[in-house]
C-alpha cells in the first residue's frame, strides 16, 4: 500500500513540518497520529510563517485531507485558536478538509495545570516538559478515565466525566501542590462553549477514513510528532515525551495494519539538537554551539526555548534507523554548517574506558558516555540555493556520501534552507 510514514531520527525539530508541507502536494491523505500541542511544525511558504502544533501540516494544500487520529491528544481550546488562524489566511476553506477521530483524547485546563505544577515542584530536576498537558492527559487514558472527544457531544456524559476527573485532580491540585482548584461548572460550561466550534471537524471513525484511502491506493502521509530519542518505551526515560514516537506508533495512534505502510521516511538534521533535560552525549557547550544555535535559529517553535546543539551522532542515528525500521532518510539544515572550519561526526561512544558502537539503553550510562569524533572538511560557499546535489561543493557532497555510508541507508531529500524551494530530491517520494 501507498502509506508514508515520516518520523523524527534525533530528539525532534528536524523539520518535519517542511517536508510534510512538501510532499502533501502529492498526497491525498496527511495524518496526525500522537503528541499534541507539545509539537510545532514550522512551516514557510514564499516567505510567510505558519507554525502549527495540532492541525496536520498538510493544512496549506486544499486538495489534501488532514487527519487528527486516535493516538492524539487534542487541546480543544488551541485547537479553535489554530484553525482560525489557517482560516483567516484563507486556508481549510473545503469541507471535510480537516477531520478529528472521536476516540481522541481530549486535554483540559487541569491537566496543564497539574503538568506544570509537577514540574515547578521539581525544581532542579525538572524533566522539561512544554507544560501542555499531554503526560497527564496520557495518564488519564491509561488508566480509562480519559474525557474523548465524542464525549465532549454528550453532554450528560461529559459533565460526569469532568466531575470525576476533578475529585481527583483538584485533590492533588490543592492538597499536594498548594495550587489552586478547577471550578466544575466554570469548566463544563467552557467546553461547551466550544463544541460548536470543532463539530464540524468531527469523524467517528477516522481509521476507516484511512484505511479505505489506503484500499483504494491512495496516497497517505503519516505525520509523527516529536522525535525518536524521546520515545516513551524507547527514547532517554525519564527524559522522554509522553506517547511513542517511533513509526510502529503511527499504525497504532492511527488504527491501521504495519501492512499497510511502504516506506518509513526518517528525518535528521546535518547536525543534533535537543530541547528539555536529558543527556546529549555530542553536546557542544561552547562557542560552536552557540553558533550552530544561532546560524541555525535553534529555538523552539512551541515553547520558545533555546535547543541545545552539538555534532551529528551516528551512534544514536543507527539506534533510531533500527526502532523505527527506516527506509530512506531526508537530511535537513546542510546549510547551517557553511563555513565551519571543520564539522564533527560522532562515530562511536566510549564508556567506562571501552568504546561502544551501540547505542546504550541506560540513560545513567549515556550520561557517562563520551563521543568519539571523526573531523571532516567544511565548505566555505553559501548552499541555501543548491537546487541539485550536483550543485553542492564537493566538501558538501562528501559530507552527505559519508552519512549515506555510515548509516546505510540513502538519503533522499536534502534541505538546505526553511522554504518549500530549497529542496533538492534524489528520487521521488511516492515510489
Amino acid at each position: 500500500m501507498s502509506g508514508i510514514i515520516v518520523v523524527g531520527s534525533q530528539w525532534g525539530d528536524e523539520g518535519k513540518g517542511k517536508i510534510v508541507d512538501l510532499f502533501a502536494s502529492e498526497a491525498d491523505l496527511v495524518v496526525r497520529y500522537q503528541g499534541g500541542a507539545n509539537a510545532g511544525h514550522t512551516l514557510i511558504v514564499d516567505g510567510v510563517k505558519t507554525v502549527l502544533h495540532l492541525v496536520p501540516s498538510g493544512a496549506l494544500h486544499p486538495k489534501t485531507t488532514c487527519v487528527i487520529a486516535s493516538g492524539v491528544v487534542l487541546d480543544i481550546e488551541l485547537f479553535c485558536k489554530e484553525v482560525k488562524a489557517l482560516r483567516d489566511a484563507g486556508h481549510l476553506q473545503r469541507d471535510g478538509q480537516l477531520l478529528i477521530s472521536d476516540g481522541c483524547t481530549i486535554i483540559m485546563p487541569h491537566h496543564r495545570l497539574l503538568d506544570q505544577a509537577r514540574e515547578k515542584a521539581l525544581g532542579n530536576e525538572k524533566i522539561g516538559t512544554t507544560g501542555k498537558g499531554i503526560g497527564p492527559a496520557y495518564e488519564d487514558r491509561a488508566s480509562r478515565r480519559a474525557i474523548l472527544f465524542r464525549d465532549l457531544f454528550s453532554p450528560n456524559t461529559l459533565k460526569q466525566k469532568l466531575e470525576t476527573s476533578l475529585k481527583e485532580k483538584n485533590f492533588l491540585l490543592e492538597k499536594y501542590y498548594g495550587e489552586k482548584p478547577v471550578n466544575l461548572n466554570e469548566l463544563f460550561d467552557s467546553v461547551m462553549s466550544q463544541v460548536k466550534l470543532v463539530e464540524p471537524y468531527r469523524c467517528q471513525d477516522a481509521s476507516q477514513v484511512v484505511y479505505s484511502a489506503l484500499r483504494s491506493g491512495k496516497k497517505v502521509l503519516f505525520e509523527g510528532a516529536q522525535g525518536s530519542l524521546l520515545d516513551l518505551n524507547h527514547g532517554t526515560y525519564p527524559f522522554v515525551t509522553s506517547s511513542s514516537t517511533i513509526a510502529g506508533s503511527a499504525c497504532v495512534g492511527t488504527g491501521i495494519g504495519p501492512n499497510s505502510i511502504g516506506k518509513i521516511l526518517g528525518l535528521m538534521k546535518a547536525y543534533s539538537t535537543r530541547v528539555g533535560s536529558g543527556p546529549f552525549v555530542t553536546e557542544l557547550n561552547n562557542e560552536l554551539g552557540e553558533k550552530i544555535r544561532n546560524i541555525g535559529k535553534e529555538v523552539g517553535a512551541t515553547t520558545g526555548r533555546p535547543r541545545r546543539c552539538g555534532w551529528i551522532d551516528l551512534v544514536a542515528l543507527k539506534y533510531a534507523i533500527r526502532i523505527n525500521g527506516i527506509t530512506n532518510l531526508v537530511l535537513t539544515k546542510l546549510d547551517v554548517l557553511s563555513g565551519f572550519e571543520n564539522i564533527g561526526v560522532c562515530t562511536h561512544y566510549e564508556l567506562d574506558g571501552k568504546t561502544i558502537s551501540d547505542y546504550p539503553t541506560s540513560t545513567e550510562d549515556l550520561a557517562r558516555a563520551k563521543p568519539v569524533i571523526k573531523y571532516v572538511k567544511c565548505w566555505n560557499e553559501n548552499i541555501d540555493g543548491a537546487r541539485s546535489v550536483r550543485d553542492l561543493p564537493k566538501a558538501a557532497q562528501d559530507y552527505v556520501t559519508l552519512l549515506t555510508s555510515e548509516l546505510g541507508t540513502p538519503i533522499d531529500v536534502i534541505s538546505v534552507g526553511p522554504d518549500r524551494t530549497q529542496t533538492m530530491f534524489m528520487k521521488p517520494l511516492f515510489s
